[in-house]
């Protein structure tokens, strides 16, 4: 048993060697602009995720973060993609931005069409050059992160973060030029007193503060797409509704998508247009936030609309889904959700379940729909 393990290891090993090297010759060769340039299927969409493979090589294996995941993102639309901790929601947007920690994180499949209007080009981000990326992070793409107090370098002021972010996308602007926009965007995220902020360093605000300071980095480039990756985590209620109320502001003034990444299913159905239900890796549901919130198919969906709590009834205990997330290490071949659902049946023991439209916006992956399968003709409105 012990030489089994020890002969895996080596193998695991071997194979974590081979796909570092594959990383390090990727990262080093020049790419010719025709092998990143790509068209979109909808011209409609800022990005196109279609089948994003983000995998791990650790030592105890591959780690399938982000397995064949496919979604897209409408301009001047909000996405939002839920699922509890662990189900590579973070992941899936890391892979957007390429800050995935190489080379034990690396895409390794599935193509990531942006929509670049500036120059009027469609680029697939998962072969765009470092050099390229630089200039469409923080820029064009920008991320607020889950903690403001980690984001914010504690040793700078924020008026020295903020100028950075600004300086480095528009370098023929004055030092003055710079000053003025941070202190228009500390002023435009709400924040009262903004040229004595822009002297302040981080430790001195409030969490509600830092978030906003954090939001004001990631907009001060006017980008096409901001990602809010769990932007109201750790904040009091009110101040959740302010940044919430703030976002969806920003978001009409300079006509931005939003992709926004949570487990509060509260945030999402306020802000929302469309909703992405992950789990394990994969997408197991999405369509409109009325399809998702009003007619969940999905038992996992289903679960999870069923553990929030209900204002105005009482119950001695809220619902929690029986059983553990898989192992993302080897995962079964059937369906992830297979041993923790309570409408498991025979078929759920063969092939994992294809994504399936079952209206024109809404896509489940769970054999209990097989036969809810819209054709090809009724969706694009033709007759059946």
């Amino acid at each position: 048993m012990a030489q089994d393990n020890k002969e895996r290891l080596k193998e695991i090993k071997k194979f974590n060697i081979k796909m570092y090297r594959k990383f390090k010759r990727d990262n080093k060769k020049k790419v010719p602009e025709a092998e990143y340039t790509t068209v979109m299927k909808n011209s409609a969409n800022i990005i196109e995720f279609d089948n994003l493979q983000t995998y791990f090589y650790t030592d105890a294996g591959t780690v399938k973060a982000v397995d064949g995941v496919s979604f897209d993102i409408p301009m001047g639309k909000t996405i939002g993609v839920v699922g509890e901790s662990g189900c590579g929601k973070s992941v899936t947007s890391l892979s957007l931005m390429r800050l995935l920690q190489g080379p034990q994180g690396q895409i390794a499949g599935g193509q990531l069409r942006y929509n670049q209007i500036s120059k009027k080009r469609a680029v697939d981000i998962t072969k765009l050059p470092i050099t390229e990326m630089q200039k469409i992070r923080g820029n064009e793409i920008a991320m607020i992160f889950q903690e403001p107090m980690t984001t914010l370098n504690p040793v700078f002021t924020i008026g020295n973060q903020l100028d950075e972010c600004i300086m480095l996308h528009n370098p023929k602007m004055s030092k003055k030029e710079v000053k003025e926009r941070s202190i228009e965007m500390l002023k435009l995220v709400g924040i009262a007193r903004a040229e004595g902020i822009y002297d302040s360093y981080p430790h001195e605000l409030s969490g509600g503060m830092r978030q906003r300071v954090v939001i004001a980095m990631a907009l001060s480039c006017n980008p096409g797409l901001i990602i809010a990756d769990e932007p109201t985590t750790a904040l009091d209620v009110t101040i959740q509704a302010q940044i919430l109320d703030l976002l969806r502001d920003l978001k009409d003034k300079i006509n931005a998508s939003i992709m926004l990444i949570t487990h509060d299913l509260g945030v999402v159905a306020e802000m929302a247009d469309y909703v992405v239900v992950m789990y394990a890796g994969r997408i197991v549901e999405q369509g409109t936030a009325d399809e998702i919130f009003n007619k969940p198919l999905h038992p996992y969906t289903v679960g999870l609309m069923k553990s929030k709590p209900v204002l105005n009834e009482e119950v001695d205990r809220l619902y929690s889904i029986p059983g553990n997330v898989p192992n993302p290490i080897n995962l079964p071949p059937h369906c992830y959700f297979k041993n923790r659902c309570e409408k498991c049946m025979e078929q759920c023991e063969g092939v994992y379940p294809e994504l399936i439209s079952v209206t024109p916006t809404h896509k489940v992956s769970c054999y209990l729909h097989a036969g809810s399968r819209i054709t090809e003709d009724k969706k694009i409105g033709g007759k059946k």
